[in-house]
């Protein structure tokens, strides 16, 4: 059993740090380069992607300009652990409308409703609930109630009514993260450990993914809408 935990403030450091460990062993599903943990490149998207969930949460503290929203699902035996989380973006100018940004749960813990709960606890807040997702995870979503609205690079832009909003919904620019001395350390880590030759194809199969996932992204989208 679980149960559901809003924030409206920064979590604790203990929450923090589940959070981060969620999401650096599902970065391939949260990250928009959808990187696969073959590619040597992986281990610097672990980092990016963690450091950009990091600086979302500490956005939580309200001095940052940007409007965050966390529900977390906790185990209702040991609410201390953590089993998932949503992490949102309410539109700035539309208190009926928001971004869902990152959606994770515990692989030990799939298939209990988790990730259900989680999304259907913003669409009983919002009128309005957006999402990106790839085409292989359009499905599932669709049977949670949310509609096709268009592609959107190598994914597929959903929402809870068929249309985007249009709403403000502040984002964090994240590629300063990607130009950070950490970022730099782990390429050049990388570099040394799997030769220049070696990361040139990763950058090579991370692009050619990405035009891949595009061209999927545009048939799910071609197929939906002639099927309405």
């Amino acid at each position: 059993m679980f149960i559901l935990s809003r924030l409206d403030s920064v979590p604790p450091e203990s929450f923090q740090n589940q959070i981060r460990e969620l999401v650096i062993h599902n970065v391939g599903e949260l990250s928009s380069v959808a990187i696969t943990a073959d590619n040597p490149l992986y281990p610097l998207y672990q980092y990016g992607v963690g450091m950009e969930v990091h600086q979302y949460l500490q956005a939580l503290d309200g001095t940052r300009g940007l409007a965050v929203a966390l529900t977390l699902a906790l185990d209702a035996e040991a609410p201390d652990q953590l089993l998932g989380f949503a992490l949102s973006l309410p539109a700035k100018d539309d208190d009926q409308s928001c971004a869902l940004a990152f959606l994770a749960v515990n692989a030990s813990h799939r298939r209990q409703g988790i990730a259900r709960a989680l999304l259907g606890d913003l669409q009983a807040r919002h009128a309005c609930v957006e999402l990106n997702a790839f085409a292989n995870q359009v499905p599932w979503f669709e049977a949670m109630g949310m509609q096709v609205v268009a592609a959107n690079g190598p994914q597929v832009l959903m929402s809870s009514t068929g249309q985007a909003s249009g709403a403000l919904i502040g984002r964090l620019d994240i590629a300063p993260i990607y130009q950070t001395a950490e970022v730099l350390q782990i390429h050049t880590y990388l570099l040394n450990q799997q030769g220049e030759d070696a990361m040139i194809e990763a950058e090579q199969m991370r692009d050619e993914r990405l035009d891949e996932l595009t061209v999927q992204a545009q048939e799910c989208v071609r197929q939906r809408k002639t099927v309405h």
